[in-house]
């Protein structure tokens, strides 16, 4: 059974600021839920089916607009962020949740969750010693982590930063490779290199890491080594085995933080080597001082047109599922 109902905002000019360009932020909001959106100067007039979808849009508008009284530009990801939030926790202020949770990283970068699950996983990490993020690709497992690393290094609470991945597709490939070891290996290290250059000038980074304020480093490179007053992240964890896994953990000295990041349904290691996250996650669970923050498929944070891509493609597969992959042409 069909059910409607209209909101009305009073103030022009944050209606607008809401509705977005041409009704960006409608067009989003109504492709999203399948509630039908309409609009008539500052008024929205709603219809839907399914009330839970009904009552989600409404309570995104109304927050949304309160937030824009407030001077905050409302972009199609803050309407995204807001539904994401709203849908896991409706009693939720967003007023409240962006300004608890937002933080500087740096003079470059201003920092706040996106969904419930960031905001967990930040809170896990200023709070326990060590904190391990597990979930899928694009929900901010590392960027976040980085960003805490870059915030902590900036406010003194550490005093060097070390980042770190597996080299796991090295193996003989890296001999094909041109230049020497350092050159081989920094491919596989560029999403670390890309997240600081986010964070802060390039100048700067260039500066830490030829002081070796920040290290940018494969895991391999850890052992035997002691790593006191550092902010520590290991990346795609995943691929790492239990003796590479136990090898890092035990490099944390005395003042350290450390993250651990990774997805466990891209495992690379070869010839179907155990997982040194996977067993840690069973061995770890519980222990004081760590934290594990679960991510999932919900806290992707995607480009609007990749989700609309996203579903483009599994239209097709559903639909022409013997469709042949080579061009006909």
């Amino acid at each position: 059974m069909e059910a409607s109902f209209t909101l009305h905002f009073e103030d022009a000019q944050s209606a607008r600021e809401l509705f977005g360009p041409r009704d960006k932020n409608i067009r989003y909001l109504r492709d999203k839920t399948g509630v039908d959106i309409q609009t008539r100067s500052t008024s929205v007039f709603l219809a839907f089916t399914d009330r839970d979808q009904g009552e989600l849009v409404r309570s995104t508008l109304i927050q949304l607009y309160e937030l824009a009284r407030t001077g905050h530009r409302i972009h199609t990801q803050d309407v995204d962020c807001a539904m994401r939030i709203l849908a896991r926790e409706p009693d939720t202020s967003l007023g409240e949740f962006f300004r608890k949770n937002l933080f500087v990283v740096s003079p470059k970068k201003t920092i706040s969750p996106r969904t419930v699950t960031q905001r967990d996983y930040l809170a896990s990490i200023r709070t326990n010693d060590l904190t391990f993020g597990i979930g899928p690709a694009g929900t901010g497992k590392t960027y976040l982590a980085v960003a805490l690393a870059v915030s902590a290094f900036l406010k003194k609470e550490v005093k060097r930063v070390i980042l770190t991945r597996p080299a796991v597709e090295a193996g003989e490939k890296l001999g094909y490779l041109p230049g020497d070891l350092v050159e081989k290996i920094t491919p596989y290290l560029r999403p670390l290199y890309d997240a600081l250059h986010d964070m802060l000038e390039v100048s700067k980074v260039q500066e830490m890491l030829e002081t070796g304020l920040i290290e940018v480093a494969p895991l391999a490179f850890m052992r035997g080594r002691t790593l006191n007053n550092a902010f520590i992240i290991l990346d795609e964890a995943q691929n790492t085995t239990p003796e590479q896994m136990k090898m890092f953990l035990t490099r944390m000295g005395f003042g350290a933080r450390a993250v651990v990041t990774g997805d466990v349904t891209q495992i690379d290691l070869p010839g179907r080597a155990p997982s040194g996250l996977v067993q840690a996650a069973r061995i770890l669970q519980g222990i004081e001082g760590i934290g594990f923050v679960r991510f999932k498929d919900d806290d992707v944070i995607r480009h609007p047109l990749v989700g609309r891509i996203v579903h483009a493609y599994d239209r097709f597969a559903r639909t022409d599922p013997e469709e042949p992959e080579h061009d006909p042409s």
